[in-house]
């Protein structure tokens, strides 16, 4: 279901800046996202690099790497990391078109959650754009598995998401959400899930040169059979909230907003950008939609 507000691209009205560390490189970043003309989709800017082209735009296929995080690179080698809370607050908050500046290697984890970039976008504020929007509309269902693990995109005339995990923690268990993702619904449901780790892998990630940054005012850890942030949990299911903030971010790297009902279980970053690679692999699957079109038609 499309409403007419969703009619045409969107872009902010104004830069919105911020700054912090990397949750795994630990490195300081300015991060500035800037207004982009109608059809310029979402672009990543390392203003740090010089010798090279530093314009990464992004895609399905420019996604190089998905341990605990979703990293894109261009052909020059430049690369963005830790993109994928960003990316889900543009996606819900209907941004089409942006150039996110930035002056280091990894998106600032902030709070660990998605809504730090909600609340930058909402200062900066949105203008509506000549460009009509575009949607995917997914046509045949796409699969990807591995064991018990699947991801799924399904024919559905609005964006649905399920998600569904099981872990062998007390803390965790099993958990689910399904919802009908709007711009509404991802601000009250999804957007201050946090990401979460526990405290037995956090050497080892570091020696791998990852979770470098990372903090219990970024991540929820897991300490056995107790959460070490003093403050607790923002929801009771905060973990499989953020898993669904997660895929919604890795599946907006497909540059338009989808139509159709995903449904996750115990996937992650590479199952998700798995499973934009096989759908764009099947271009009968799927159609590009631009409702402003179907009705000047329909008049």
């Amino acid at each position: 279901m499309i409403a007419s507000s969703d009619l045409n691209e969107h872009t902010l009205a104004a830069p919105a800046i911020c700054a912090g560390v990397g949750v795994h490189t630990g490195v300081r970043v300015r991060l500035s996202i800037r207004p982009a003309a109608s059809g310029t989709g979402i672009v990543f800017v390392r203003t740090d690099i010089k010798d090279r082209d530093n314009r990464i735009p992004v895609s399905g296929d420019a996604v190089v790497k998905t341990q605990l995080g979703t990293v894109i690179a261009n052909a020059a080698g430049a690369t963005v990391s830790t993109i994928e809370h960003l990316m889900a607050a543009l996606a819900a908050l209907g941004v089409d078109n942006a150039v996110v500046e930035l002056d280091g290697p990894e998106v600032p984890i902030m709070d660990g959650s998605a809504l730090p970039f909600v609340q930058l976008l909402d200062r900066a504020g949105f203008r509506r754009q000549e460009g009509p929007q575009r949607y995917i509309e997914v046509l045949e269902p796409i699969l990807v598995e591995d064991g018990d693990k699947f991801a799924a995109l399904l024919p559905c005339d609005r964006f649905e998401v399920f998600f569904e995990i099981e872990f062998a923690s007390p803390v965790i268990g099993r958990q689910a959400v399904d919802l009908v993702l709007t711009e509404d619904s991802f601000r009250e449901e999804l957007a201050a899930a946090r990401t979460f780790g526990f405290a037995h892998e956090v050497e080892a990630l570091r020696q791998m040169g990852l979770a470098r940054g990372g903090s219990l005012e970024n991540a929820v850890v897991i300490d056995g059979e107790r959460i070490l942030n003093p403050e607790g949990l923002r929801f009771v299911d905060e973990f499989v909230r953020h898993k669904a903030l997660d895929a919604i971010g890795d599946l907006y790297v497909l540059g338009m907003p989808l139509l159709a009902r995903f449904e996750g279980r115990k996937a992650g970053h590479a199952m998700n950008n798995a499973l934009v690679r096989a759908l764009l692999a099947r271009p009968e699957a799927w159609r590009v939609r631009i409702p402003a079109a179907e009705l000047a038609e329909a008049v």
